[in-house]
């Protein structure tokens, strides 16, 4: 008899607990359709960024190695010398740069010579793939364009010595833009994190929603317990059908997301290509089992925690007062952390700290306040919709939470994507102020070609030039506590294309004093390390000739992990060993074809290299957009999914107390009043969100700008708001709200009954 019982039970257990989805086929499909869009954004965002840290680590090892081969002779590579060094042994791979009758550049790479950059799977599998983005396309397809300038480049790994080289050959190194690999790790950083906080909101509304069908099955549960079934049981069950749903709904999700990653791949990989020298090779990233586990762990501690904890949350309840206590404590401790922690862990473990207290106090603090305002208001409307505003906020805590991470988390993302749109911007137009770049060649005389353009700077209206000199010196640390080096950057002379840089700290009258050698500037990441202030000495071994130079200001050096001292290159002592040389050349009337072609003469070259700084500010600021293009879509889309179960939940919750709310047409009040009211009451509810919302989003992008990024890498950007978009945030809570409102008003339009006591229906409170 009690097997018979046991196996009725196995049958007829799970059709009683499934048949509250029978009723209520929306609620499933709604708990569906999050898990299925969570897991499809956060595997989105997780497949890019890994795509992404794999192709920085492989381009070390393949294109990026930032060496080359060349001529002695300084001719222009062909063909024929690819030919002759891969017969030597040598292991090198064609790059050839192509200029379209478009403009935008195309690099051509030969995937096969690339084989011996790696051993075992490194580059040489990632660059197997089709290759098939722009500007990274397959070099046979590079050659075959109509083109209007082209360039051909040897590359070679960073293991090559010059002794392995054939005599008329050489080494140098290779760079195809600004260095801002930094930048990249930067920008990738804040990908990640984006999608940590849509795993965060992703918990929260799948436990609001799970949360309200418990509260609606608490009837049904009663029910079997009288008929015998354990509550041990019950759970048992409920933690298998939740297994089961979001097995079937998590696999779909990241499938959807990998294909939004395939999707947006490709323009996701020009532009860590053109920008940060990173190509997105195709079928990297990382595999199924990791993101199916993690959205897993996500969905049954978000729906299934309470019962997992159950025993622990009775044994440790706690009365609102100690807990509002708590929540405070959660918050301060995290502010004071945020602002004084050493260690990036720490600042993340803040941020987390500030999160937890602030959605633990937002309801508290909203329900308080409607009831204070309630109390002081005499008009009877006023104090029923602050009341009801109390209910609603207690009922809804996890949507309406939810829903202010979300606004904050992209208030926060749209700030920092336009400010690192608006600084690279800026930092670009200093790095390329010049029209052309011209590197001198090996062995030339850099100092006849300045004295030339010396001699036409008076003839030519509009001509503006620099010479560039890279090295490197020995910066002795204060305190006797040892010496680093350092790279030194020195132009001469200093004048209107580098004066127009942004500093971030400056003495009186600076670029006046560097040019009369009376002082030097550092970038931001030697003045944090060193704890270097404007007016401060620098101790300087530049060769054998020790210098002490005075601080004369602060540039930000976006992308370079590396301390710098710039300095006037007229000053430079004769044992400087120079690392590389340039020129920065603004030709006005004159044209470049002139002044390349008197370089070739002086210094006895057949060709000389230069590049057009405004082709390559073009693709690097074009291809920004289209990166930040993608930032914006994932936040987007988070703001869509809170906005969406915040809609859905307060559509279900109001439906609960129709019965509640048409007392008031009983009470004398004609429907369209009464639909009003609920305008009102529910425009009150989702603008408090977005006011709520607004100084966490603020101090949100304040810990992205001034504690991440310094701490991760040494620089900050600068901080900004933009209130225009507050605007359009606070006008898309109010559309929310204005559609909870029309919802409502259709449900006043259908019968309701009343529940059986104030508390049996999630909804019931008065």
């Amino acid at each position: 008899m009690r097997a018979l019982l046991s196996l009725s039970t196995f049958f007829f257990l799970p059709r009683a607990l499934l048949s509250h989805y029978r009723r209520h086929p929306l609620q499933l499909v709604a708990l569906g359709s999050m898990i299925v869009l969570a897991t499809m954004l956060w595997t989105g965002v997780s497949h890019l960024t890994s795509q992404a840290r794999a192709s920085l680590d492989q381009s070390e090892q393949a294109v990026a190695e930032r060496q080359q081969v060349v001529r002695s002779d300084g001719r222009a590579l062909a063909v024929e010398d690819f030919v002759t060094l891969r017969l030597a042994g040598l292991c090198v791979m064609p790059w050839l740069e192509v200029t379209p009758d478009t403009g935008s550049r195309i690099v051509g790479i030969d995937p096969l010579a690339a084989h011996c950059f790696s051993v075992g799977a490194g580059a040489s599998q990632a660059l197997d793939q089709p290759l098939d983005g722009n500007p990274f396309v397959d070099i046979y397809s590079a050659a075959s364009m109509s083109a209007r300038e082209s360039r051909l480049y040897l590359l070679t790994p960073e293991a090559t010595q010059a002794s392995d080289l054939p005599p008329a050959y050489r080494l140098k190194t290779f760079s195809t833009s600004p260095d801002t690999g930094e930048l990249g790790d930067s920008f990738l950083l804040n990908l990640e994190a984006l999608g940590v906080l849509v795993l965060l909101i992703t918990a929260l509304l799948l436990r609001s929603v799970y949360l309200l069908g418990l509260a609606q099955r608490r009837d049904s549960f009663a029910l079997l317990h009288r008929f015998g079934v354990s509550p041990g049981r019950v759970q048992g069950w409920l933690v298998l059908e939740i297994l089961v749903l979001a097995l079937l709904c998590v696999v779909p999700g990241v499938w959807l997301g990998r294909w939004l990653a395939a999707g947006l791949g490709s323009g996701f990989g020009q532009a860590l290509d053109g920008l940060f020298d990173i190509p997105l090779y195709a079928g990297q990233g990382q595999g199924w089992l990791v993101p199916v586990l993690v959205m897993l762990a996500v969905v049954v501690i978000a729906c299934l925690g309470d019962l997992l904890l159950l025993r622990f949350r009775e044994r440790f309840t706690l009365a609102r007062p100690t807990l509002a206590a708590m929540a405070t404590t959660l918050l301060v401790a995290g502010l004071v952390l945020a602002w004084l922690s050493p260690a990036l862990l720490w600042v993340f473990v803040a941020v987390a700290l500030v999160f937890a207290g602030a959605g633990w106090l937002t309801p508290a603090a909203v329900a308080h306040l409607a009831h204070w305002r309630a109390a002081r208001s005499r008009d009877p409307l006023a104090q029923w919709r602050f009341r009801e505003l109390a209910v609603l906020v207690r009922r809804l805590t996890l949507p309406l939470v939810a829903l202010q991470f979300a606004l904050a988390m992209v208030l926060a993302v749209q700030a920092l994507v336009t400010t690192f749109e608006d600084t690279f911007d800026r930092w670009l137009a200093q790095r390329l102020e010049a029209a052309y770049y011209i590197e001198v060649p090996a062995g030339a005389d850099g100092r006849k070609a300045a004295e030339w353009l010396t001699s036409q700077q008076a003839k030519v209206p509009g001509l503006q030039w620099h010479r560039v000199i890279r090295g490197q010196a020995q910066l002795e640390a204060q305190g006797n506590a040892g010496s680093q080096q350092v790279d030194v950057f020195t132009v001469a002379p200093v004048g209107s294309l580098i004066r127009a840089w942004n500093l971030l700290d400056t003495a009186d009258e600076p670029w006046g004093a560097l040019a009369s050698g009376e002082g030097a500037m550092i970038n931001e990441q030697l003045a944090r390390r060193q704890r270097l202030d404007v007016g401060d000495s620098l101790y300087l071994t530049l060769g054998d000739q020790a210098q002490v130079v005075p601080v004369l200001g602060v540039y930000p050096d976006y992308g370079r992990p590396v301390g710098e001292v710039l300095l006037n290159a007229e000053f430079l002592p004769d044992d400087f060993n120079i690392r590389f040389e340039s020129f920065s050349v603004t030709p006005g009337e004159f044209g470049i074809a002139p002044v390349t072609d008197a370089l070739v003469e002086i210094w006895g070259v057949d060709a000389l290299t230069f590049r057009d700084n405004s082709s390559i500010r073009e693709l690097a600021t074009g291809v920004f957009d289209q990166t930040f293009a993608l930032t914006r879509a994932m936040t987007l889309l988070t703001l869509i999914l809170a906005a969406s179960a915040l809609l859905m939940m307060g559509w279900v919750f109001f439906s609960t107390r129709v019965w509640y709310f048409r007392l008031l047409v009983v009470w004398g009040m004609q429907q369209r009043e009464v639909a009003g009211q609920l305008l009102r009451l529910a425009l009150m509810l989702t603008g408090g969100v977005a006011v709520l919302a607004l100084p966490l989003g603020i101090w949100l992008t304040w810990v992205l700008v001034h504690r991440i990024n310094p701490l991760a890498f040494g620089w900050s950007l600068p901080m900004a708001v933009y209130p225009i978009f507050w605007v359009e945030l606070a006008i898309l809570s109010l559309v929310i709200g204005v559609s909870i409102a029309a919802l409502m008003r259709r449900q006043l339009g259908k019968p309701a009954i009343a529940p059986a006591s104030a508390s049996a229906l999630n909804g019931g409170e008065r």
